[in-house]
């Protein structure tokens, strides 16, 4: 174990008491000297500004040496050290409050004079339960270390007013800066004291910058009401929406259940319409058969298997409207009835039996009206539609089966 040169104290250090900053390329190093004296220094080759204080670095040290809320010693050694970041130093104000590191006194040396402002400052904002000195060296500053164990330390009961102003000066700077107290009490000097514009200043600044604060807050607290009041509104419209398409949902499932209650109802009368076609067809062809080989007149022969065969076509072409409707009609069909919703369900089947090139005869013999009365159907129709008297209806129904259903076709 190694021992300091003064007082012969005996020196631990631990690997995990040390903490390089790989971007500074400076190592935080703490050691402790006897029992209850903490070493705190930076080791490096060039001046540095200190970034973060690293407090679990010297609480792990204080656990590690058992001292931990007890009374010890701290000395800390600025050499290199030539600034301090505004964390670093608010980093130091909460380690000086905080009861858990209760150094009973502070030794500070090596400082640079370019620094030794700060350290003032520092010096000036730590409690009165806590002795701080600045001195030259490292051997002064273990000398004062080795007079605090033996209670040999002289405090400072000096009457000079100017270093006592001087003192409440910096920590009331301190106070502002890095502890962000803007509402403290600043004991002000006579008005006839070299110093008074001095702490007046400081007053000054002090009642600025809690207003700026002030105001910064309550900036602060309008913009946070008002995002806590859009974040309701967007949860209340988030709310709506999905409600609303709850009850979407809800209502396409009815409808969705609902035409496949009527696909199975059309499938099932389908099945018997072209069952009864088909049996129909087969009596008509028997019958067919039988004029066929009767011994009657030859012309009433005819105009009877005429007839039969005129019946066996229109069933056969009753049998194809209802199986053959293609994914094309269909969307004919649905088009013709967004365009034209004055028209019946007779009329949208005479529509589509057009479109597929139907004679009127055959849509006649389909619909079961005569021919006569198919042509005033038509008539009827054509004016239904608001066609010109020279439009034909059936190009108008083969251009409208044709027209694209894009994003800009209403259909």
């Amino acid at each position: 174990m190694q021992k300091s040169t003064v007082a012969s104290l005996p020196v631990t250090e631990k690997p995990d008491w040390r903490i390089t900053n790989k971007e500074l390329e400076y190592t935080k190093v703490i050691r402790r000297l006897g029992r209850d004296i903490i070493d705190y220094s930076i080791e490096c080759d060039h001046d540095v500004s200190l970034a973060s204080m690293d407090m679990e670095l010297l609480h792990k040290a204080l656990r590690d040496s058992e001292l931990a809320g007890k009374s010890f010693c701290l000395l800390w050694d600025m050499k290199h050290v030539t600034g301090m970041s505004l964390v670093y130093k608010k980093e130091l104000a909460q380690l000086l409050y905080n009861p858990t590191v209760t150094p009973a006194m502070v030794v500070i040396y090596n400082v640079l004079p370019e620094f030794a402002m700060t350290v003032e400052t520092i010096m000036a904002m730590m409690p009165e339960t806590m002795t701080a000195i600045m001195v030259e060296n490292r051997d002064a500053a273990l000398s004062k270390a080795v007079e605090w164990q033996k209670n040999a330390i002289e405090h400072d009961h000096s009457d000079n007013e100017y270093l006592r102003r001087k003192k409440e000066f910096l920590a009331c700077l301190g106070r502002i800066s890095w502890l962000n107290m803007t509402n403290q009490h600043i004991e002000m000097p006579p008005p006839d004291d070299q110093l008074y514009p001095f702490f007046k200043a400081v007053e000054g600044l002090q009642e600025d910058i809690h207003e700026n604060m002030t105001a910064r807050e309550g900036e602060i607290g309008k913009i946070a009401s008002d995002l806590e009041k859009q974040l309701t509104e967007k949860n209340i419209l988030l709310n709506a929406q999905k409600e609303l398409y709850r009850k979407l949902k809800d209502q396409f499932e009815k409808e969705k259940s609902a035409l496949q209650t009527r696909i199975s109802t059309q499938e099932m009368e389908l099945t018997r319409i072209s069952t009864a076609i088909a049996e129909k067809t087969s009596s008509l062809k028997e019958l067919l058969e039988i004029i066929a080989s009767l011994d009657i007149d030859t012309g009433q022969k005819s105009a009877l298997m005429e007839n039969c065969r005129n019946m066996i076509e229109t069933e056969m072409i009753e049998k194809r409207l209802n199986i053959e409707l293609t994914t094309t009609d269909s969307e004919f069909l649905s088009r013709l009835q967004k365009r034209h919703p004055n028209l019946n369900q007779r009329e949208l089947r005479i529509c589509l039996l057009i479109k597929l090139n139907y004679s009127t005869q055959e849509i006649a013999r389909s619909v079961g009206i005569s021919t006569r009365g198919m042509e005033s159907i038509r008539y009827r129709m054509h004016k239904k539609i608001a066609l010109s008297k020279h439009q034909s209806l059936k190009s108008y129904l083969t251009d409208l089966a044709v027209v694209p259903a894009g994003p800009g076709s209403r259909y």
